[in-house]
């Protein structure tokens, strides 16, 4: 059978009489992602780019910046003379200012492939040439990244791999309490692939057993509504605040499991003495969080008892953490759980991401695969993710990362290749002026998106369409055969042969590719992950697996939960924690004196809240759409039907459109010190007074000269500043905006979907 899988899906795929490629659902996969279809006709469209293009202004004076990326034309070139201009530029910065001064990014949901992986093709290709700058951590959970190993001695990967099942919550579990709710729409993809969507299965296998739900979040469609959950709205970022009261409940009331504490972790009592006012002479009382979070004390109360009386599990979303000072409700949530002592149980304990990814409480075993050889980086320089910009604006500068003093590399070329930065970093205004400072720019791109038009030398790279594959994901039981569905468009190429191409002029090749061919390399990944794990599963040959197009591993015998060693025997199943036990308190992060996060769980006032606004009165929240990945298939009809008269839509309470005389569908500006953006009202009582919703991923269509966003990127709008000096994790979800509807001379229409300007 024929597959393309994908970070949404795996798609059944034919060819028909015109070559036309038609996706379709796969069967066997009960909850399918519909907007991945789109791919068919996103791959053949005129975004595509045909050929290895320049930028006219760098052309002009090679190696140097003249202030233009993102407002200058191209001039498309030969594969062998862009080959030839990327490769001097990679040995002149290498030679004169050493493999330091090359950031090699790789950032984003580039491919579901193990082979096509564009990350593993980066860092193979660059630790081969001598080593890269690099980054660390992903934008998605930064700060749990950091932050995890200190509490609960867990790297992030393993923790999602440990996650209490579904199958196993729903047997004994009697209450989930959502903060950041279960948003569906989220768990339609997963890092890596997806063979079958289950969380929605799980969820309702949960309620279908009188599991309780309750949505702590300022959108109702963070739940979905076969869960008929409770609703709590809450002030955006101040799920902390409402932990502490409930904690402050159960410690006045003595109804926290104390042997539980006492046996499984440390730190508890200086944490309480927080929280009863002993250190700061304020209590963390339902009162105080009331004012903060806006919610009725009656209702923190009756949240305390259902918490007290019934089998627990605290669920954090992802998105909690991308806030400021995102540590802290991780961090306070585990506590909590703690306290209710079902850790380690089918009855409850926490959760990080049901329903963030498909795979986070999936029924699998965890198993050693086989992935694309990389090498070693002799460069030691990194930054954490999220601070780019900060590395481009202060070379040379000192930062705080985890306890340490670490300094930005100066960096005189960037080659990206899968993701895009100018979809998902913060504060674009600001990266698209410290974008300017490097010597050269190069990327890997499929479509004209920004991140094309913001580079120096664009080498056009393939779709998963057009490329024989593995769906090899360690957290995903399904394992799939991507088969190439359609030729190279025009003159695209994969990113091994445009790697392999580059390795060729600076004399690796035979290293690069150990002279194997795409279908060779696929072979032995399959041979090798099958090999190591024969013991215990039969394989079928390559041959097989192939012709059937994808093999299903056995069910675990035993559904996973999450520290039941730990908590059956302490003393034998040890946490990687300094004390062995989960860290209420944490010695190691209270050594570091830092001035943002201190030993234990602690609420800090956001940099901006809508406790303490003032020009900006609402609260922006910039999720996950509902029709596409991130900044992937914008161009594909699902996300373009989407769109509000070309405009993202941008969700408001009908008190705040009514306040500001918004209809539905009305193009509205949305503005700060940072920023100006263009999307259209849709308004909906499904998300709180004071909270409006630009959903990441349109297309950053910038007009520099109106100092405008045209199509409603809302990370124009955010800040780019780190979660706290511990993780340096971002902060997208710390923003506050003003709304207006837009006059007639201010709206300006989207350009994005136009190609770009051509010099021959």
């Amino acid at each position: 059978m024929n597959f393309v899988s994908s970070h949404w899906g795996t798609y059944n795929f034919s060819v028909d009489r015109n070559k036309k490629i038609q996706l379709d659902n796969w069967g066997l996969d009960s909850s399918p992602t519909e907007f991945g279809i789109g791919l068919a006709d996103a791959a053949i469209d005129n975004l595509r780019i045909t050929q290895p293009h320049v930028r006219k202004g760098w052309l002009d004076n090679i190696g140097k910046s003249d202030g233009k990326r993102g407002r200058d034309e191209f001039i498309p070139v030969t594969w062998d003379k862009a080959f030839e201009l990327a490769s001097k530029e990679l040995l002149k910065t290498k030679n004169v200012y050493g493999n330091s001064a090359i950031y090699a990014g790789s950032y984003g949901w580039a491919s579901a492939g193990r082979f096509h992986h564009a990350k593993s093709q980066v860092n193979r290709f660059f630790n081969l040439f001598g080593g890269f700058s690099s980054s660390f951590q992903s934008y998605s959970y930064a700060a749990a990244q950091t932050l995890l190993p200190h509490i609960i001695g867990l790297d992030l990967y393993t923790t999602l791999e440990e996650h209490t099942t579904w199958n196993a919550l729903s047997e004994e579990c009697e209450l989930i309490l959502m903060f950041g709710g279960m948003p569906l729409k989220n768990s339609k993809v997963s890092a890596g692939g997806v063979g079958k969507h289950v969380t929605k299965l799980g969820m309702k296998k949960c309620c279908d057993k009188g599991v309780e739900f309750i949505n702590i979040s300022p959108l109702i469609d963070d739940a979905p509504k076969f869960l008929k959950a409770q609703q709590v709205p809450i002030r955006p970022n101040t799920d902390t605040a409402l932990m502490l009261a409930l904690a402050h409940i159960l410690i006045k009331n003595q109804s926290y499991d104390k042997d539980f504490i006492d046996k499984y972790t440390v730190g508890f009592d200086s944490f309480s003495d927080y929280v009863q006012g002993k250190k700061n002479n304020q209590e963390c009382s339902p009162e105080w969080a009331s004012k903060i979070t806006n919610i009725p004390v009656k209702i923190i109360y009756e949240l305390a008892n259902k918490i007290i009386t019934k089998k627990t599990m605290i669920s954090l979303s992802w998105s909690l953490q991308r806030a400021s000072r995102g540590e802290q409700p991780l961090w306070m949530g585990i506590t909590l759980a703690a306290m209710l002592g079902q850790i380690g149980t089918a009855s409850g304990g926490f959760g990080f991401g049901y329903s963030s990814v498909n795979s986070t409480g999936d029924s699998f075993d965890k198993i050693p695969w086989q992935s694309l050889p990389q090498g070693k980086n002799k460069i030691k320089d990194f930054i954490p993710v999220a601070r780019v910009t900060d590395m481009l604006e202060n070379p040379g500068g000192e930062f705080d990362y985890d306890g340490k003093k670490l300094t930005y590399p100066d960096i005189k070329l960037i080659y990206w290749a899968g993701g895009n930065p100018f979809h998902h970093h913060q504060d674009l205004n600001r990266l698209a002026k410290a974008w300017q400072k490097p010597n050269t720019i190069i990327v890997n791109e499929i479509w004209w998106n920004s991140q094309a038009r913001h580079a120096d030398i664009i080498f056009p790279a393939n779709t998963a369409l057009e490329r024989n594959d593995l769906m090899l994901n360690p957290r995903d039981p399904t394992i799939v055969a991507n088969k190439k569905a359609m030729k190279s468009y025009k003159n695209s190429k994969t990113d091994f042969e445009i790697f392999s191409g580059l390795s060729e002029k600076l004399g690796f090749l035979e290293s690069f590719t150990e002279d194997r061919s795409e279908l060779d390399w696929i072979k032995f990944i399959w041979n090798n992950s099958s090999k190591t794990n024969q013991k215990n599963i039969s394989f079928p040959s390559f041959e097989e697996f192939w012709e059937k197009g994808y093999f299903e591993l056995p069910a675990p015998k035993v559904e996973k939960i999450m520290f039941n060693d730990f908590r059956k025997d302490p003393i034998n199943f040890p946490l990687n924690t300094p004390s062995g036990k989960i860290e209420i308190s944490s010695k190691t992060i209270s050594d570091f004196q830092l001035s943002d996060c201190f030993s234990h769980p602690y609420w800090f006032e956001p940099y901006e809240w809508l406790g303490n606004i003032d020009e900006y009165p609402l609260h922006l929240i910039s999720n996950q759409p509902t029709h596409r990945l991130h900044g992937q298939l914008d161009n594909a009809a699902n996300s373009q039907n989407s769109k509000i008269n070309g405009k993202e839509p941008v969700m408001i309470n009908s008190s705040d459109a009514l306040e500001r005389d918004i209809q539905d569908g009305d193009i509205v500006m949305l503005f700060n010190k940072r920023g100006r953006v263009l999307a259209g009202a849709n308004i909906s009582d499904s998300v709180m007074p004071g909270v409006v919703v630009l959903s990441t991923g349109a297309w950053f269509d910038p007009d520099y000269a109106l100092n405008l966003e045209r199509h409603g990127n809302p990370n124009v709008l955010t800040k780019d500043v780190g979660t706290s000096s511990l993780s340096q994790g971002p902060t997208c979800h710390t923003t506050l905006v003003q709304v207006k509807k837009a006059k007639r001379e201010e709206i300006v229409d989207v350009n994005i979907f136009k190609t770009p300007e051509t010099l021959n």
